[in-house]
């Protein structure tokens, strides 16, 4: 399925990254080239700062404008990278062709002068169920493969307006119905970590992707976890919305209710700064939010700016429920010594339980079947969808469905189906919608006693690749640290905080923060605080170590 792209007969070696090995510093005096009049690059640090933000997205950017590097050297730098590491790791769908072509566009407005936007030089992976136009937009199935949509969903354009390149399209679970990205009808995508174990799902990909610097950030779509695990599993940043904050248009929908555009990054920095960039209303989507967007760069400090006690005062509620048997005991570990590392920066931490949590997990797979089986009626091979061969219309849309849908797809849709029919609807669909008012309500009401709210963002780390292929139940249960904040639409950020030891080497925990609804600035600001004053905070891939400063 990988087109525009082949196999280097080289070392890994020999592609690293023409980025300079230590962060740069952004100084407040008047940079000879112009900069686009953004709130993304209005938060600077002062020449007295003696640390980077840890930002990958800054750091590009100074490079570019202060011309010790130029784009199209830097897109040739991650297209190496991006073709040295993909018959390992099977990250990406599809590589855009115009790369290069936007990358040199960039070189020569900057050599004019030029005012660049401020994603200028960063290459952004799409998860394969967000539309991109002129690019193959899949959503990892039979069903849609070679179709390639007019347009771009609002997400992508934003990030195109501002300066952003977008590298390719990232492999997922077919239409996002899956823990692993082994749902994928085309190919299974590996872990940086080891290879040998899955990505997470169902962006996988995107997450794989970031882990592994083939692009600097990614966009995700998160329905029930779909970011978040990933990014747990991988080793990197994942930022899930507030409902509303960013539109949905152009995201193949899956669960309208529940459905979400995210972010992955190897920094809280590029998550924010992403966010900030996909975010606000959309009149192509009645449910994306009126609100204001706020600057939420503005809510991170330079590491030697902070007092001794940053965090001084906010109060953190670890969620009980979420530390019980069924979660790995060094996750356990990692997350309990990630709360001690808050409480050390001055948060008081507090064990919160919310008894409805183990309810989410049944209650979610009904409202998502039910909603899968709705929307993924469209495609029958006459509205959308490829189109099989049969003699009448019935067969027709039998032979399409039957051809084009991969085995996971079929069991929600016809799990969703079954909820959704007459005698059962109020048994199964209508009780789940109230277990999710419950489950909201309970949040309420712990956000009300407590800032932010933290867990595990899995009960495990990364698994091997097939062990739970055939066992969906034990799938699913993966997802209980993570639907209750897709059914109460609340923000969340996942970033890592440990590892889990795995023989002679690590693979990488991470610890989700809830926050209140478009609360996202809390959370950035806090995981920022978290990521720079933790010991560790080398989270790079064994197959990256030697050639990549993280």
């Amino acid at each position: 399925m990988l087109s525009t792209l082949q196999p280097p007969r080289c070392s890994l070696s020999r592609f690293p990254l023409h980025l300079p090995s230590k962060p740069f510093f952004f100084h407040s005096k008047q940079t000879p080239y112009p900069i686009a009049n953004s709130a993304l690059t209005d938060q600077l640090p002062s020449s007295n700062a003696s640390q980077s933000l840890h930002s990958q997205i800054l750091s590009i950017r100074h490079s570019l404008l202060s011309r010790q590097i130029t784009a199209t050297q830097l897109a040739e730098s991650y297209l190496n990278r991006l073709r040295a590491l993909e018959p390992h790791l099977n990250s990406f769908l599809h590589v855009s062709e115009s790369v290069l072509s936007d990358a040199r566009e960039i070189d020569g407005k900057i050599q004019r002068n030029e005012e660049v936007g401020p994603l200028a030089g960063v290459f952004v992976g799409v998860k394969d169920n967000i539309c991109t136009a002129g690019m193959p937009s899949t959503g990892g199935s039979r069903i849609l493969e070679g179709y390639r949509p007019p347009f771009d969903a609002t997400a992508v354009k934003r990030i195109k307006e501002l300066g952003g390149i977008v590298i390719g399209k990232t492999n997922l679970d077919e239409f996002g119905m899956g823990s692993s990205t082994e749902g994928s009808a085309f190919q299974v995508t590996a872990n940086p970590w080891d290879l040998s174990r899955v990505p997470g799902g169902s962006s996988g990909g995107s997450a794989s992707a970031v882990s592994a610097r083939q692009c600097v950030v990614s966009l995700g779509s998160d329905t029930g976890g779909s970011v978040r695990q990933p990014a747990s599993f991988c080793g990197v940043v994942g930022l899930k919305p507030t409902y509303g904050r960013v539109s949905r248009f152009g995201l193949m929908a899956y669960a309208s209710s529940l459905d979400v555009i995210g972010c992955l990054s190897t920094t809280v920095a590029d998550a924010g700064i992403l966010l900030h960039a996909i975010s606000g209303h959309d009149t192509h989507d009645a449910t994306s939010s009126k609100r204001e967007v706020p600057d939420f760069a503005s809510q991170f400090s330079a590491v030697d700016s902070l007092e001794s006690k940053p965090l001084k005062g906010l109060r953190i509620g670890l969620i009980r429920e979420t530390l019980d048997n069924g979660v790995d005991g060094e996750v356990n570990s990692a997350i309990r010594a990630a709360a001690s590392h808050l409480e050390e920066l001055g948060c008081s931490i507090n064990e919160v339980s919310l008894p409805s949590f183990s309810l989410g997990l049944p209650a979610y797979y009904i409202l998502a079947s039910s909603e899968a089986s709705s929307n993924l009626a469209r495609y029958d091979g006459v509205r959308y969808g490829n189109q099989a061969v049969a003699d009448e219309l019935t067969g027709l849309y039998e032979n399409s469905r039957a051809t084009g849908f991969g085995s996971e797809v079929k069991m929600r849709i016809l799990m969703g189906t079954y909820a959704l029919s007459a005698g059962y609807y109020d048994a199964y669909y209508k009780r789940a919608q109230q277990v999710r008012t419950i489950i909201q309500k309970s949040f309420r009401e712990a956000l009300d006693e407590n800032d932010i709210l933290i867990s595990p963002a899995a009960p495990s780390a990364a698994y091997k690749i097939g062990e739970k292929v055939n066992d969906p139940l034990a799938m699913y249960a993966g997802d209980i640290m993570t639907v209750n904040v897709n059914l109460a639409g609340l923000p969340a950020l996942v970033l890592p905080c440990g590892f889990v030891r795995n023989g002679s080497s690590n693979l990488p925990v991470g610890l989700q923060m809830i926050g209140a609804a478009f609360d996202e600035g809390k959370l950035l600001k806090v995981g920022h605080i978290f990521e720079q004053t933790l010991s560790e905070r080398r989270f790079v891939p064994p197959l990256l170590a030697d050639d990549i400063v993280g």
